[in-house]
Parts: structure tokens; C-alpha cells; sequence
């Protein structure tokens, strides 16, 4: 009988597979949002759009992304991650098929433009559930000190899509236009959604595969033990008065407007300025992605190292500060050297440490939140959106009046911003309750 304990820990690692899970639905949002940014180089001329307009076209799917993240996020706390992430990966499948479908219906550049600002809104608005109740269930399904690496997963799924899109959409514009794109992308969100909802349950206890040693392994520290516990939940208004909150919620609109310059321009950059042809641009497109796939679980393993040392919010601290100051330093460098080779490698360390520094964010959310984590990170990713936007609206103004230097350049100067911001305040002043 001793020896029963010690096999199940070994043979019971589905918190692992949630984990998982979890990171192929932010592999399958961040191929619906990413999509359109490939695409959009034969959308353009195809619909009569000009890059202002697609710019907008980007900005409206921000817009429902940050309107929503709060609500999914309280949602994700209140019903569940099971039915709200199931229920958001079916409308990702629907609007990205319309996505393809509707233009082609609808006569006229404006009104192309209008139907596609709609639908890529209301994406937004269904992808708003993905990272702040993806952070809700990592928080559910493993103990403290395994939340960077768990999270580490989430991000790994966002990266290796935004490695896999260019190359994908790519391919298939060139094989049956950039409808199809949309066509064939939505099919993942329709199958993630029917996985998720036969595989995944809220909490550890509801699964039947979960061994009695792997759940006293992940509620030994946990606060909750079922649904019970919604009144430990504060209001938002209780959340942001939080000064860690909106401490955390400021640096990372600094994180928005760097990641999406990526998500949004790294093609159309490497396609105008550096002269790569549309199927080559896919694949040189990919190859950040690629870099910070590496990089995530690196970020998410330090952070954890470090936090089991000096703190869960410090160690968060020291990931960011690197992972950001690296980032800044290397996309400016990007954007000023001739060689493409160069700039490609400069480009793909920036992106990796942005990606390095991710985990430690959400991380630092679960800590920072109790039993608000998918309101916390709804009110976080919220922030990085505000950045976001300004990105997307911003950069091409850049770019048509000062070039592309001034615009990546932009982005270079937020990076370091981040890592100044968290530098200056230092994790000591974060007050973090060690019990969440």
C-alpha cells in the first residue's frame, strides 16, 4: 500500500494536459487575430483598402478585445473556464469563416470596410475570454510555485501560432486566395472548442483522471476547494483601487503597444522595407514567433526559480526587467542596420524577449489576485490592449509621415519604458499576500 501514492503522482499529470490545452486555445485565438495581418497584403488591393483603413480594421478587433476582457474574465471566475472558453472558441470559428464569406457578398470598398470592422469586433469581443480565463483555469489546476511554467504554456501557444500563421495563411493565398485563409483557420477553433468541452473540467476535484495524490499536490496551498467561494470575490472597484493592480495593469499597456507592432506590421515590414517576397516573407515572418516558442518556457522556468527565492512578484520583476530591456534595445537595432540577415536576428531575440518576460506577467497576476485571477487579468490584458490600440492607430501615421526607423523606434522606447517603470518602483513595494 506504500507504494500507491507514489504511482499515482507519477501516472496522474493532468494538470499538465489542462495546461496544455489551455495553450492550444491561445494557439487557436492568435491564429484567428493573426490571420488578417498576412492576409491583408492581397486584401488590400483586393477590396480597395488603404493601410490606414486596415489599420482600423486591426483597431476595431482591439476595441472589442479590451471592451470584453473584464467581463470574460468575471465570467470565466463566476461559470467556469469549461463552458466559457468552449463557448468563445465557437464564435472565434464563426466570425472567421464570415471573415472570408461576407466581402465577397457585399459590393464596394466601404462596405467591405464596415463589414469587416464589424466582424473582426466582434472576434475581438469572443477572444477576450482567452488569457484571462485561460490564467483563471492555470490558476484552478496548479499549486503556487508551478503558475509561471503553467502560464508558460499559454504563451507558448500564442507564439508557435504567430510562427505558424505567416508561413499557413501565406500558403494558402497563394494556393486559392486570401479567402481560403479564413476558411480553413476557422475549422481549428470549431475542433479546440469540441476538445476543450469533452477533455476539461473547472476545478481538479470534478475530474474523474485525477489521481488523490495529484490533487492534494494542487489544493495543498489553494484557497478554494469548489464553487463555494465566490464570496471571497471583490468588486472591480474594489480591484482597481488596488495600487498593485493598476501598477501591474500600467506596465503592461507598455507591453501592448511592443507586441503589437509585431503581430500586426512584422509581415507587411519584412514584405516593404526588407524586400522578402510573399511566400519567403511567411517563412522569414515566422521565425521570431519561432524564437520566442524557445524563450517562453525559459521565462517561465527563471521565473519560478527565482520567485521560490526572493518572492513570486520579484522574481516576476527580474523576468520582465531582462526580458524587456532586451527587447527595446534589439528592436531599435533592427529597424537601424542594412544587413537583413542582421535585421532578422534582431528581430527575432526582441520578439523571444518579449515572450521571455510573459509568463512572469500572468504569473504575477494569479499571485496579485485570490480568487479574482480571470478579473485581475481580464483588467491586465485590458491595459495591454489600451496599448495595443495605440499601436495599431499610431504606427501607420508613423510610418507614412516619418518612415518605418521612427515607428519601430517608438516601440523600442516602450520597451525600455516597461523595464524603467519596474525598475524605479522595485518588487519590495508590492504587497503579496504568499497564501494566494
Amino acid at each position: 500500500m506504500n507504494k500507491i501514492p507514489s504511482i499515482m503522482q507519477r501516472s496522474s499529470l493532468i494538470r499538465w494536459r489542462i495546461a496544455a490545452m489551455v495553450g492550444a486555445f491561445a494557439f487557436v485565438s492568435y491564429l484567428q487575430r493573426m490571420n488578417i495581418s498576412v492576409a491583408a497584403e492581397l486584401m488590400m488591393p483586393g477590396l480597395g483598402l488603404t493601410k490606414i483603413q486596415m489599420g482600423q480594421i486591426f483597431s476595431s478587433f482591439l476595441i472589442g478585445y479590451a471592451i470584453f476582457q473584464v467581463p470574460a474574465g468575471r465570467l470565466g471566475d463566476s461559470v467556469g473556464p469549461k463552458a466559457t472558453l468552449a463557448v468563445a472558441a465557437l464564435l472565434w470559428g464563426t466570425t472567421t469563416f464570415l471573415t472570408g464569406l461576407l466581402p465577397k457578398l457585399i459590393f464596394g470598398g466601404f462596405s467591405a470596410f464596415v463589414s469587416l470592422a464589424i466582424l473582426r469586433f466582434l472576434l475581438g469581443a469572443a477572444e477576450a475570454a482567452t488569457f484571462p480565463v485561460g490564467s483563471r483555469a492555470i490558476r484552478n489546476w496548479t499549486p503556487p510555485n508551478e503558475r509561471a511554467l503553467g502560464n508558460a504554456f499559454m504563451i507558448a501557444g500564442s507564439s508557435s501560432a504567430a510562427a505558424v500563421t505567416s508561413p499557413l495563411v501565406s500558403w494558402l493565398m497563394l494556393r486559392g486566395g486570401w479567402r481560403s485563409a479564413f476558411y480553413v483557420t476557422s475549422v481549428f477553433a470549431f475542433a479546440m472548442a469540441a476538445l476543450w468541452y469533452w477533455a476539461a473540467t473547472n476545478y481538479p476535484g470534478e475530474h474523474s483522471r485525477v489521481s488523490a495524490a495529484e490533487l492534494e499536490l494542487i489544493t495543498r496551498h489553494a484557497q478554494w476547494q469548489n464553487n463555494e467561494t465566490l464570496g471571497k470575490r471583490k468588486s472591480f472597484a474594489t480591484l482597481l483601487r488596488d495600487p498593485n493592480i493598476l501598477f501591474l495593469a500600467l506596465s503592461y499597456t507598455c507591453e501592448g503597444y511592443v507586441l503589437f507592432i509585431f503581430v500586426f506590421w512584422l509581415y507587411i515590414y519584412l514584405v516593404e522595407v526588407r524586400g522578402f517576397g510573399i511566400l519567403r516573407g511567411g517563412f522569414i515572418a515566422s521565425l521570431p514567433w519561432i524564437t520566442a516558442l524557445v524563450c517562453t518556457p525559459l521565462g517561465g522556468f527563471a521565473c519560478d526559480r527565482i520567485s521560490a527565492k526572493r518572492g513570486r512578484v520579484a522574481g516576476a520583476r527580474a523576468v520582465i526587467m531582462l526580458g524587456y530591456g532586451l527587447s527595446g534595445l534589439l528592436l531599435f537595432a533592427a529597424a537601424k542596420i542594412d544587413n537583413r540577415a542582421a535585421a532578422v536576428g534582431a528581430l527575432c531575440v526582441s520578439v523571444g524577449g518579449l515572450y521571455f518576460a510573459e509568463p512572469a506577467f500572468w504569473a504575477a497576476a494569479a499571485h496579485l489576485s485570490g480568487e479574482n485571477a480571470g478579473a485581475v487579468s481580464g483588467i491586465m490584458n485590458t491595459a495591454g490592449i489600451v496599448g495595443g490600440l495605440a499601436s495599431t492607430s499610431i504606427v501607420p501615421l508613423m510610418v507614412k509621415h516619418f518612415g518605418w526607423l521612427f515607428a519601430l523606434g517608438s516601440g523600442a522606447a516602450v520597451a525600455i519604458t516597461c523595464t524603467i517603470i519596474w525598475f524605479a518602483i522595485g518588487g519590495r513595494q508590492l504587497a503579496v499576500s504568499e497564501a494566494n
